[in-house]
């Protein structure tokens, strides 16, 4: 980079940022290394729990600095573990953020939206770049309005057109949209009437997923037992879309099996995960961890013999390339998939895995018995496979060379 360009300030409006675990921390601290002044927007942190962070709130850490980023922290109601809820989280962000942009003096060259839900955020950075003229950016996690008839069930056309006429707002108030799966470019393309201004551009696993000696590892976990148990790991969120019920039940299926399920996280639904387990007997089967730092994950995923995703049957998610697959496939872990579309093309693909199809409970139990018996060479030959494939197609640095192209073109105009 150019003098000039060293002095090129980024707007990040994200609702969910540090201490809450989303790649977004890691896209901002890679532009700060490479010589941009980064602002973040963002709200009080509250997920996955439902309620604040210790140490935060609406008196406390409304501004900090980490990674050389400034974070500006707007007041949001913590989305508990209720739709309604839910619901005066989203708004209320959106509520305190055009407030934020009508007020503030910060005088920034680009906003970059990360957008996962809400998709109420992106509104946030399209008033704000309006207003100063300046270059947006969207980056998009999650389809709305499909992912609202999802989580929430609302079908209703008088609350999803309204909804779906806001979506169309936000794209066309964008300079550019990114997606993380081709399908997503697909659905957003038919929303937007100029195609070219949306791209696929993946997520990476940040650079301290990477695979771990396992016998270093063992001695850093002591939460898995060091045993001869076959053991599947699952990371990250509990929650619907995950789609975790299906492990109790499969669980009993394998109770004369010597496997053990090692979940790490926590969710709106983890309770009732807890329940399942219990009421299908199969407690002995199952290690909860709570939720930990991203960066302790891969000596946990070096523990276990494969790695676990899944989603719930719907369309939408066939459509979805969740960050966890990079992440496991950073470790260079085989994995185990309940899944279709775009997670079974990339794990057929990389051929770093088994996919069993949503539904299927008996090949399921099949499958993870042929791959508790199958010879350790195969597995090391899917775990070889995950990370060339990851290193191939998901290279942060690539990746972010990538986006960077787009900020230096907006230069040039």
């Amino acid at each position: 980079m150019n003098d000039v360009e060293k002095k090129k300030h980024i707007l990040v409006v994200s609702q969910y940022f540090y201490p809450e675990q989303f790649r977004i921390n890691d896209i901002c601290t890679e532009w700060v290394k490479r010589s941009y002044k980064v602002t973040v927007l963002t709200g009080i942190p509250n997920y996955p729990q439902g309620k604040y962070y210790e140490g935060y709130g609406m008196n406390s850490k409304r501004e900090e600095e980490w990674n050389g980023i400034r974070i500006i922290r707007i007041p949001l109601i913590p989305r508990g573990n209720s739709a309604v809820g839910m619901v005066a989280n989203y708004m209320s962000f959106v509520g305190s953020g055009f407030i934020w942009q009508s007020l503030t003096n910060i005088e920034a060259d680009f906003v970059f939206i990360f957008e996962v839900s809400p998709m109420t955020q992106a509104l946030v950075g399209v008033w704000y770049a309006k207003k100063k003229k300046i270059p947006c950016y969207l980056y998009v996690q999650d389809l709305w309005p499909e992912n609202v008839e999802i989580v929430t069930g609302i079908t209703n056309p008088a609350i999803i057109k309204p909804v779906d006429k806001m979506v169309k707002y936000i794209y066309k108030n964008c300079d550019h949209v990114f997606a993380t799966s081709p399908s997503f470019v697909k659905e957003i393309q038919k929303k937007c009437d100029d195609k070219e201004k949306v791209s696929y551009w993946p997520q990476y696993a940040e650079d301290f997923y990477k695979p771990i000696d396992q016998k270093v590892a063992k001695k850093n976990v002591p939460e898995i037992p060091n045993d001869d148990s076959f053991k599947i790991i699952f990371t990250g969120n509990i929650g619907k879309a995950q789609g975790l019920e299906i492990l109790p039940k499969i669980a009993k299926e394998l109770k004369n099996e010597n496997i053990k399920f090692i979940i790490v996280g926590d969710g709106r639904e983890k309770e009732n995960f807890i329940q399942s387990i219990k009421d299908n007997d199969v407690e002995d089967m199952f290690i909860m961890i709570d939720k930990q730092p991203a960066t302790r994950i891969p000596e946990m995923l070096s523990c276990c013999d494969s790695a676990f995703l899944s989603f719930m049957d719907n369309d939408l998610f066939n459509k979805t390339i969740p960050a966890k697959l990079q992440s496991y496939m950073a470790c260079g872990m085989p994995i185990v998939a309940v899944a279709g579309g775009e997670s079974k093309r990339i794990i057929n693909e990389a051929k770093c895995g088994v996919v069993i199809p949503i539904g299927e409970d008996k090949k399921f139990v099949a499958k993870i018995q042929e791959l508790k018996s199958t010879d350790k060479s195969k597995l090391k030959e899917f775990g070889n496979n995950s990370y060339r494939y990851c290193n191939d197609n998901f290279n942060q640095v690539d990746l972010m060379n990538y986006i960077d192209n787009y900020f230096k073109k907006e230069k040039l105009l």
